[in-house]
């Protein structure tokens, strides 16, 4: 352990973690508000609706997410002019606000499938039963459905946050100081390979960190499904 190159870098690669976490944060839960109309859209009877979330699906979960980043930053600069007419090249002239744009577009396409097979694993019976009841249609989605449906997605969604996690150091590449961005930054001025050993430590902690914590979320939420202990 070269103690000396981890109190010239360790602060900095601390940093660069709290920018990736701040990064899957924002894009994950902008995603998940994203997902949810884009998965209704998908089961939906218009023929619209499904064509468009289909292909917006389509596109964003078979192309390579570092391609999409590309195609955001890099690509956004050949339209600067329109941009500032429209009074948006603010957000695509700074590669933070890309990056989360594009994870935002990534995971929302990811979560957004998740959620659309657990609303459809939920039975047919508890929507005829609804409506036997004279619920509408919005109130038995919202009331009945979707609740199941969220705790089939649970660990899905919970592997797909893994996923976002490790998939943010792609962010580096459009120069953001991440985690691996600092990391790459500590090399090139250090030439130790052992700045890479740490950050693959950092992700591993951070990962084993959130699958703890989303063990307990899930014990939590289908605490009612678990069979009683039977008494002594």
């Amino acid at each position: 352990m070269n103690w000396d190159l981890l109190q010239r870098y360790g602060v900095q690669m601390l940093g660069g973690l709290n920018v990736t976490l701040s990064l899957v944060a924002v894009s994950v839960t902008l995603g998940a508000l994203l997902a949810l109309p884009v998965a209704l859209a998908r089961i939906s009877d218009s023929k619209l609706l499904r064509g468009v979330s289909f292909s917006y699906v389509y596109f964003f979960r078979g192309t390579p997410l570092l391609a999409q980043t590309f195609l955001v930053y890099y690509g956004a600069g050949q339209f600067r002019a329109e941009l500032e007419a429209v009074g948006l090249w603010w957000l695509f002239r700074e590669a933070y606000l890309c990056a989360i744009l594009t994870f935002t577009l990534n995971t929302a396409a990811y979560q957004a499938e998740i959620l659309r097979g657990a609303i459809q694993a939920v039975p047919i019976g508890q929507s005829e039963a609804a409506a036997a009841l004279g619920l509408k249609g919005w109130t038995t989605l919202r009331k009945i459905i979707l609740p199941q449906a969220f705790v089939i997605a649970l660990r899905p969604l919970g592997n797909e946050v893994i996923l976002m996690i490790k998939g943010s150091a792609i962010a580096s590449v459009i120069t953001v100081y991440d985690l691996m961005g600092t990391t790459r930054l500590a090399f090139s001025r250090s030439f130790d390979f052992e700045v890479y050993l740490w950050a693959a430590v950092l992700y591993l902690v951070v990962v084993e960190v959130l699958r703890r914590v989303w063990d307990r979320l899930e014990i939590r939420i289908t605490r009612h499904m678990r069979p009683a202990t039977a008494r002594t």
